[in-house]
């Protein structure tokens, strides 16, 4: 049974095992396991009491999913015949922290068994079996597959992914998801979305230096690197081809040959960047006018930036800024 508590904020979900006979409770953790983690057949094992226990709480932190799990000991079995590749909600890695008891995981060749402190990153594409052996709590983030791929995708290549063991990144995001469970009721849309890109580099950092590299791999890291130049340099009304060129000593043309084998081109990550922190603002009531805003993200004339943001939203960007102090949140298309 799920219970959701609604906030202005972000919402909070729980569901919990409720009544029945062991059968009944093993078929509704199932359920809920599909709901919010990944679909698994569960069984009882030697150990699973007739009073079986399970709860899950999920909070979301932008594209991000904060789960706690906690039940009494099981055996969960994923194979392809449960996995649906169609299911959007399935196409992700997760980053779990065990807080109390044993649990035992074989994922493809990789077998683990992790006790209270055990960081592990798993894949929800890899066939798993899993057996709860002591009572246990853990807290996971839940990544968007394609979103860690973007920013580390050398991973896609790995059979089997590497170890977070002794890794201080991995330690630092194990603080960051604590932190993030206290405040995640208080964060508004906006900061939800960086505190998930701020989890999305901790994740990056930790897993980045094990991951060996193929040409194509090193290519696609090396967008994601001038990805990242890109969002941290948007205020610099000369970002463009010429200056990330400069800035990793490339000629622009290389540059642009980095680029030709994906849909979006050098200048147009700059404007598609630009504009969504553009709209961003102007969504914030106290976020400027328009013309601030968009000097602030390195656009240099009104009338051009009121074109393209509108050929990209459908939506002039006064249009925005005036239902925002109305308290309304306009519909608008993605950006092109």
């Amino acid at each position: 049974m799920a219970q959701t508590l609604a906030t202005d904020l972000a919402p909070v979900e729980r569901w919990r095992v409720a009544g029945g006979d062991i059968k009944q409770r093993l078929e509704s953790w199932s359920e809920i396991l599909a709901a919010t983690h990944l679909a698994f057949e569960v069984h009882a094992t030697d150990r699973t009491p007739a009073d079986f226990r399970g709860s899950v709480t999920r909070r979301p932190v932008g594209d991000l999913m904060l789960v706690d799990c906690a039940a009494s000991p099981f055996l969960g079995h994923r194979s392809r015949a449960v996995m649906s590749p169609e299911a959007k909600h399935e196409q992700i890695l997760g980053f779990q922290l065990v807080c109390r008891g044993i649990e035992t995981v074989r994922e493809g060749a990789r077998g683990l068994s992790l006790t209270p402190g055990n960081v592990v990153l798993w894949d929800g594409q890899q066939p798993t079996d899993v057996e709860i052996v002591e009572a246990f709590h853990k807290r996971t983030l839940l990544f968007p597959r394609d979103r860690v791929l973007a920013v580390c995708p050398r991973l896609a290549e790995l059979r089997a992914l590497p170890p977070l063991d002794d890794n201080g990144p991995a330690r630092l995001l194990v603080r960051y998801m604590n932190a993030l469970a206290l405040e995640q009721p208080k964060l508004e849309a906006a900061a939800g979305f960086a505190a998930a890109n701020a989890a999305l580099e901790l994740l990056r950092a930790a897993v980045e230096p094990s991951v060996p590299t193929t040409r194509a791999a090193a290519r696609e890291a090396m967008r994601a690197e001038i990805r990242r130049y890109v969002r941290n340099h948007l205020q610099d009304p000369e970002l463009g081809p010429a200056s990330i060129a400069r800035a990793y000593s490339i000629s622009v043309r290389a540059l642009h040959a980095l680029f030709e084998d994906v849909d979006a081109s050098v200048a147009g990550l700059v404007r598609s960047e630009r504009l969504a922190r553009c709209l961003e603002d102007l969504q914030r009531p106290n976020g400027g006018s328009v013309t601030d805003i968009a000097f602030r993200w390195g656009f240099c004339d009104a009338a051009h930036f009121s074109r393209v943001f509108k050929r990209a939203f459908g939506l002039t960007p006064s249009d925005v800024r005036h239902g925002a102090r109305r308290g309304e949140m306009p519909n608008h298309a993605g950006a092109a």
